[in-house]
């Protein structure tokens, strides 16, 4: 599944589609996790696209009319295995291509399309209306990680009547957003904390190097492009390359590149889970 590094890096190639004018939307297939919205080809027709954000997994796009008044916002989520493209408008449609957002082209240049394609159909494409923050998938989201907000002292506190594994805490998008499975791996090796540790076990201490290595493992795979092990694919169609960096995420039995001992995979909570035993003994 995309995560937060992912997701943002697709924001960021969409930027060249700000500002330009919305021509046509095409439904293709509306049978997504929730129900592509029916209104969303007459909604969005003549809107203008003036900003993208993300919170969480979700991208964000603010649309408003030629008069620069808001006219609202569309959730975008690439589900498991999905993929937002940015295209030439006369690109044809390939089998999971579900839904379509054509543009005017600007200052001569031919138009282009925004399209989702998701072959397990586990993405989303929502209308948020002029309050986007107080959607039901929005609302109880817990901070950004890479906001200050996020820190050791919220973490501690957060984390004082967990019983679960620290592993599983940190991934909890009620307690901090973003943090999926492979940068929750890596960040927890960084870290040197085991990923069984329970999460009220953690120290203040071991939180003020949680934190900053979380932040710091996101910010070095945004630059690196995100992780690409099977589906993704940035809106340009480049992939990323932080797999390449990867401490111990995938790499069982591999020898760990700080002390050599092979590294090891559990399951908890039902997601594959990497360590090396020595680096972050329980």
């Amino acid at each position: 599944m995309p995560e937060l590094p992912e997701v943002e890096i697709t924001r960021r190639g969409l930027l060249p589609l700000v500002n330009q004018t919305v021509k046509n939307v095409v439904i293709r297939n509306a049978s997504m996790r929730w129900p592509i919205p029916v209104h969303l080809p007459q909604t969005l027709a003549h809107l203008s696209l003036i900003s993208l954000s993300r919170r969480a997994k979700y991208i964000l796009a603010e649309f408003a009319d030629g008069n620069k008044i808001p006219s609202g916002t569309l959730l975008l989520h690439l589900g498991m295995s999905g993929r937002i493209c940015l295209l030439d408008r006369n690109y044809p449609p390939e089998k999971h291509d579900h839904f379509d957002i054509e543009f005017h082209g600007v200052n001569g240049k031919s138009g282009q399309v925004l399209r989702l394609r998701d072959p397990r159909r586990f993405g989303a494409v929502l209308w948020a209306g002029l309050q986007p923050n107080q959607h039901a998938l929005l609302a109880p989201l817990g901070p950004e990680p890479l906001d200050d907000t996020f820190n050791a002292n919220y973490l501690k506190q957060q984390l004082a009547t967990r019983s679960a594994a620290i592993k599983i805490a940190i991934m909890d998008s009620h307690l901090v957003v973003g943090v999926g499975n492979i940068y929750a791996s890596e960040s927890l090796f960084r870290a040197r904390i085991h990923p069984e540790t329970p999460a009220k076990n953690v120290t203040l201490g071991q939180c003020e190097k949680l934190v900053a290595e979380i932040k710091s493992t996101l910010n070095d795979a945004l630059i690196a492009g995100g992780s690409s092990l099977r589906d993704f694919f940035g809106a340009d169609s480049n992939p990323g390359y932080f797999q390449q960096q990867h401490s111990v995420y995938g790499r069982t039995d591999e020898l760990c590149r700080v002390c050599s001992q092979p590294i090891k995979c559990i399951r908890l909570g039902q997601r594959s889970t990497f360590y090396c035993a020595h680096c972050q003994p329980l």
